[in-house]
This record gives C-alpha cells, sequence and structure tokens, in this order.
C-alpha cells in the first residue's frame, strides 16, 4: 500500500476548484436571481402577464436543450477553452440583459445567457472531474460542488432580493460581469491546458445535436407551457409528443454513428444512468418546494423578497453541511445508495411535513423543520450522484457525460415546476369553487390547499427516486479509499 502520491497532483488544483465552483455558482444563482427581480422588471419594461414567463423560460429553453452540444464542443476543442468562452459569453448576455430597453431584448439576453450556460455547465464539471483523481480529494471537490449545486439556488433568492431591494433589478443580471470576468481570467492562469489539435478532433455528430437538442428543446418547451395552458392543450401536447418523437428517432441515429453525440453506453451504465434519474427527480421535488414556499410566505405570510430569501439559509446550510461534512466524508467508505437512498428519503419527509402547512402555520414550527430535512437529503444527494456521472468515462467523454446529469437536473427542474404548479393550481381551482372566493381568509386557504397537495406529488417524486436508487446504484468504493491511496486504488476506483 502507498501514500498519496502528491508530486504528481496539480499543486494549483485547489485554487482551480475555486474557480469552477464560483462559475457553477453563478450559473445556479441565474436559475432564481431573476424570479426575484421579475415584477420589477415586468413594471419596468411594460412586460405582459402573459409574455413574462419568458424571462425565465427563455433561459431554460437554450440552457436545457443545448447542453448535450455543449458538453460535446468541450470533448472537441478543449474543456479550459469552452469554459473560458462560455464565462466571456455569459457575461456579454448578462451585460445586454441589464441594458434591456424592451421585452424583446431582455427575452434575447436571457437565451444567450442560456446557450453559453449549455456550454460553461458541462466544461465546469468535466475540469473537476479531471482536476481530482485521488479518490479522498475527489470526495472532497465533489462535496463542494454539489453542494453548490444544491444550495445556490436559495442563495440566489437573497442575493436577488437584496439587489432588487436596495439597488435595482438589472443589476441582478450585471451582478454577473465582473464574476464571470474574474473567473474566466483565474481559468486562463489557473486550469490545465488540455487544447485538441485539430488532426485528431473527431467530426461533430450534427444530426444527432439537431435531434437531441430539438428534444430537449420540445420537451422543455412543452413543460414550460402547461403551467399556463394546462397539460390537455394541444401546443403542450404537440411539443411534448414531438419531443419524445425526436428523442426517439435520437436513439436510434446514436447507436449508428461513429462520433455520437451522446454515446449510448453512458447512460446504460447502471450507476450514472441512476445517477442521472436521481438528481432529475430530485430536483422536480427542490424546484417544487421554492415555488411553493415563495408564494406561501410572500402571497400568504405577508414576508418581502429579502426575508423571504434569507428565509432559506438554514436549508441552505443543511445542504452545504450534509454535502461536505457528511457525503464527503462517507463516500470513500460507504456504497453510494448508502447515501443516495437515505438522502432522497430524508427529502420526501420534509415534503411530508409540509403537507401539513395551514394558512395560520408558524416559520419555525413548518417551514424551518422542513427546510433541514430537504436540505440534509439533497446534500446526500447531489454530491455522490455527480461524482458518480462522471466516475470511469473515458477523457474524450466527459463532457457528454458532465452534460448528461446537468440535462437530468435542468429538464427535472423545467418539468417539476410545470407539474407542481399545475397541479397545485387546479386543485385551488376546484377548492374554491363550492365557496366564496371573495373572502381573502378562503382565498389563501384554497392556495395553501393547493400547495400542499402538489407537496405530497412532491414526496412521491422523491420516494419512487429513492426506489429507482436503490435498484440501480450499486457503486461501491475501491478497496483503499478511505486511505487516499492513489495509484492502485485510485485506477481501481476510476475503472
Amino acid at each position: 500500500m502507498h501514500a498519496p502520491d502528491e508530486s504528481s497532483a496539480d499543486p494549483r488544483r485547489w485554487w482551480a476548484l475555486a474557480v469552477i465552483a464560483i462559475a457553477q455558482l453563478m450559473i445556479v444563482l441565474d436559475a432564481t436571481i431573476v424570479n426575484v427581480a421579475l415584477p420589477s422588471a415586468q413594471h419596468d419594461l411594460g412586460i405582459s402577464d402573459g409574455n413574462r414567463q419568458w424571462v425565465i423560460t427563455a433561459y431554460t429553453l437554450a440552457f436545457g436543450g443545448l447542453l448535450l452540444l455543449g458538453g460535446r464542443i468541450g470533448d472537441l476543442f478543449g474543456r479550459k477553452r469552452t469554459f473560458t468562452v462560455g464565462l466571456i459569453g455569459f457575461a456579454l448576455a448578462s451585460a445586454i440583459g441589464g441594458f434591456a430597453a424592451d421585452p424583446a431584448m431582455l427575452f434575447a439576453a436571457r437565451a444567450l445567457q442560456g446557450g453559453f450556460g449549455a456550454v460553461l455547465a458541462p466544461s465546469a464539471l468535466s475540469l473537476l472531474s479531471n482536476t481530482f483523481s485521488d479518490p479522498r480529494e475527489r470526495a472532497t471537490a465533489f462535496g463542494i460542488f454539489g453542494a453548490i449545486a444544491g444550495g445556490g439556488a436559495a442563495i440566489g433568492f437573497i442575493a436577488g432580493g437584496l439587489l432588487t431591494e436596495y439597488l435595482d433589478w438589472r443589476w441582478c443580471l450585471f451582478v454577473n460581469v465582473p464574476i464571470a470576468i474574474g473567473a474566466a481570467l483565474g481559468a486562463f492562469y489557473l486550469l490545465k491546458r488540455d487544447h485538441i489539435d485539430k488532426g485528431h478532433r473527431v467530426r461533430l455528430d450534427l444530426p444527432g445535436a439537431l435531434l437531441g437538442c430539438g428534444g430537449l428543446l420540445a420537451i422543455v418547451y412543452g413543460t414550460s407551457e402547461a403551467s399556463g395552458r394546462g397539460w390537455g392543450d394541444w401546443l403542450v401536447l404537440t411539443a411534448l409528443g414531438l419531443g419524445l418523437a425526436l428523442l426517439a428517432v435520437f436513439v436510434l441515429v446514436e447507436r449508428r454513428t461513429r462520433h455520437a453525440l451522446l454515446p449510448l453506453h453512458i447512460v446504460a451504465d447502471r450507476n450514472r444512468g441512476g445517477a442521472a434519474l436521481s438528481v432529475g427527480l430530485a430536483v422536480v421535488g427542490m424546484f417544487g418546494l421554492f415555488l411553493f414556499l415563495t408564494y406561501y410566505l410572500q402571497a400568504v405570510k405577508g414576508y418581502s423578497p429579502l426575508k423571504t430569501g434569507i428565509s432559506y439559509l438554514p436549508m441552505t446550510a443543511a445542504i452545504i453541511g450534509s454535502s461536505t461534512g457528511i457525503a464527503a466524508r462517507l463516500m470513500t467508505r460507504v456504497p453510494s445508495r448508502a447515501l443516495i437512498v437515505p438522502g432522497l428519503l430524508l427529502a420526501a419527509g420534509g415534503m411530508a411535513w409540509l403537507t401539513q402547512m395551514k394558512v395560520d402555520s408558524s416559520y419555525l414550527g413548518m417551514v424551518l423543520p422542513a427546510e433541514l430535512l430537504l436540505g440534509a437529503g439533497m446534500g446526500l444527494v447531489f454530491m455522490p450522484s455527480m461524482s458518480l456521472a462522471t466516475l470511469g468515462v473515458s477523457p474524450h467523454e466527459v463532457g457528454a457525460a458532465s452534460a448528461t446529469i446537468n440535462s437530468a437536473q435542468q429538464v427535472g427542474g423545467s418539468i417539476g415546476t410545470a407539474l407542481l404548479n399545475t397541479i397545485a393550481a387546479s386543485v385551488t381551482t376546484s377548492y374554491l369553487a363550492t365557496r366564496d372566493a371573495h373572502i381573502a381568509l378562503v382565498a389563501k386557504q384554497g392556495q395553501v390547499h393547493g400547495f400542499a397537495v402538489a407537496t405530497g406529488v412532491a414526496m412521491g417524486i422523491l420516494i419512487a427516486a429513492a426506489v429507482i436508487a436503490f435498484l440501480m446504484v450499486d457503486h461501491r468504493p475501491a478497496p483503499g479509499e478511505a486511505e487516499g491511496e492513489s495509484a492502485d486504488a485510485t485506477a481501481q476506483a476510476l475503472a
């Protein structure tokens, strides 16, 4: 048995982790920071109620639909290059959005942000996977990364509340500019060069790109429209049907393509497939919680945007503590499903607690316990799942594997928001149909009843995710990982 060999490790790897973590935090923050600023932006630019969703959906569509292509571009041209280009492009798109003079300019900027985010996110995870090969260091690095992925959204609510309340909604976009430029400079100096020369590049799978990205775009669009139109609307059904058809053809094409956009053996592996499903379904529940708690705290309890953001801090702390304090320490000692399955069940317990919410429920008695349970559970899920997503993947396919787990997150969040919002709205409508909705208390009771029923559905989804993870994920740490042995132990762990 050997002691860890530090000589071959990049001495700047922890600084590199800081750069990668900052970029990931910016991506995750952007998914929620704009939510808090949306009412102000809508009023300032004269955006109609029917079109205001596009401030969120334009970003989601571009990000979720282009992730597979973004991951493959990183594999072809080098992750450091695509990571840096993604950061600079994200800064440019954010500046355009901040200076938006009309709704169309803001929507276009948000779509551009999503496009560059789709290049940036897979490269970030790929660089992290390639930078840390020692099992113990890898566990720590992915613990930090998982905590950011899980807790960044809540931080976005706080940042959005602060910037909107004390500055202007435009600063929710401008704030990305110095962060992205600083991270790009750090990437240039700190990240290892992995440029692939022209003679060794493989051809880009354009048919796969069109089919895969088109299918994801159609599904994300359909689920986004479902929250306003309903799941039975012809446009929603057409978009979902087209998306599924395109993805079915995508699978057939990828099976016959030499240089596939998504090599099917990546998702066919039970651990990587199980991790992607676990994260996708977990995000369904998590986004549902953000959606309902935000409306519950602001519309029912009368919280300000800033106070609402601060109320998410305990959950953020629970995610970070669980991910870095528990999951990172145990990942090299116990089977991955021994972390993922209990994590999903803990999160389901948090949802079960919230099904009992009432109009007069207190924050300390109802919301706080649920946040702590959900946060602790998500911390156990995200870190090992993201590590499994790229574990054992050949270097030229790490981008595709990274894009797969990111796509699961994004599509899961989009579907979760649309599905649970539609359920809550229909339950509330049914509740108020037989009551006097003009009475303020009755209207709030109907709203909370809808939230509670939809939260129960989210609980069921998390339980289903736990069953899937138990049946699919069977990765066990290699002997010696807990002691941090490199060389042979590392090779076994990554085999």
